[in-house]
């Protein structure tokens, strides 16, 4: 029953990414003629990548060759010389200009340019806007689906809290099954990682990035699409958050590592040559560390995204009875490691966050006996 379901959800994807394809095929260039299909596949799946300022569900495009968006347009804030505050409908997915306090806005590759009211655009040669980008605070995409992400996540696991709380701590409903779970990232992750003692102060955040990123992932593998977690500045963000508390909560042992690794094993004299190279190898670690979780992260998502989407896409390039139905059943068993991965993200942002910390809250037992201090 459960592989049946999944089968239906995963056919229901197909459809909806299907049609946007199908309608983005049909779309006509402004010289008349119809785009090259592989450079068709191509944009959707750059637009499908990149955040924007509407939430888009689907497209289609009408016998008459007018392109159809069917979506929520998203709030617009801007600072200009002041606040402008507009609906991203203005736009029409940049074909139109936006007008806000006497000023004029064009919506160029998904980022937003001061124009003049004939929309007006200026580029380089690299064909980069060269036009001046007011400061933009706006409610994307993304945004609303991490909103929605947390809002989730404070509705279930406060309900499980309460749902604990009236059965003497057993749990009831979904509790069993994320009860496990949290056992798992307390006795698996945390505890050997950062130790009994200092484990409890990082559960909350361990608990949280982990639950955030595995929905935002499993979120991205519905229909809307939407790929939060293979956006850089989310995950830059989320490692910035492991980075601040690594080093916040750091001990002076941890510290002491970093700026004299090598202790008192050698005299300052016989140190100070090596730690010419050291001490900058150690401190470029704090870097490293964070770097790491935010390239795997966006890298893994980012590039499942791709994959899953080409093969959807060549459907529409064989056009063939072998070829779109083998394409079909590649795009399934993408999407069946996707959701894997998902989890697997999940799990691995979390553990080496966990790792990370541990280092952190390490103490060493220093001897006082002055006698065996040279043991």
């Amino acid at each position: 029953m459960k592989s049946l379901f999944t089968v239906k959800v995963l056919l229901i994807c197909s459809i909806f990414l299907g049609s946007s394809l199908s309608a983005i095929a049909k779309e006509e260039t402004s010289e008349g003629g119809k785009k090259d299909i592989k450079t068709e596949i191509k944009e959707y799946i750059d637009h499908h990548l990149k955040d924007s300022h509407d939430f888009s569900i689907f497209s289609y495009t009408e016998d008459n060759g007018e392109h159809v968006y069917v979506g929520v347009p998203l709030p617009v804030i801007l600072w200009d010389n002041g606040i402008h505050v507009f609906s991203s409908s203005q736009f029409h997915h940049g074909e139109t200009l936006a007008q806000a306090g006497g000023n004029y806005y064009a919506l160029e590759h998904g980022k937003i340019y001061k124009t003049d009211a004939e929309g007006t655009l200026t580029f380089d040669e690299e064909g980069h806007a060269t036009n001046i980008r007011p400061l933009d605070f706006s409610v994307t995409k993304n945004v609303v689906m991490m909103i929605i992400t947390g809002l989730l996540m404070l509705w279930l696991f406060s309900s499980l809290a309460r749902s604990y709380a009236k059965n003497n701590g057993v749990p009831t409903g979904a509790g069993r099954f994320f009860e496990p779970i949290v056992l798992y990232i307390r006795d698996d992750i945390a505890k050997p990682t950062i130790g009994e003692k200092r484990y409890k102060k990082y559960m909350p955040f361990l608990l949280t990035i982990f639950f955030f990123i595995w929905f935002l992932n499993m979120f991205g593998l519905t229909p809307l699409g939407i790929n939060v977690t293979g956006n850089i500045a989310i995950t830059f963000g989320l490692a910035l958050l492991t980075f601040l508390i690594t080093n916040f909560t750091g001990t002076k042992d941890y510290w002491k590592h970093l700026v004299d690794p090598l202790g008192d094993a050698m005299p300052w004299y016989g140190k100070l040559p090596i730690y010419i190279i050291l001490v900058p190898i150690e401190l470029l670690g704090l870097i490293i560390k964070p770097f790491a979780l935010l390239i795997r992260l966006y890298a893994n998502m980012q590039a499942g995204h791709i994959v899953l989407m080409s093969l959807i896409g060549l459907m529409f390039i064989f056009k063939s009875w072998i070829g779109s139905p083998l394409s079909f059943f590649l795009a399934f068993a993408i999407t069946l490691i996707e959701i894997l991965v998902a989890l697997l993200q999940a799990y691995i942002f979390t553990m080496l966050s966990s790792l990370y910390f541990g280092f952190a809250s390490e103490e060493h037992e220093h001897d006082e006996d002055p006698e065996l201090a040279h043991l």
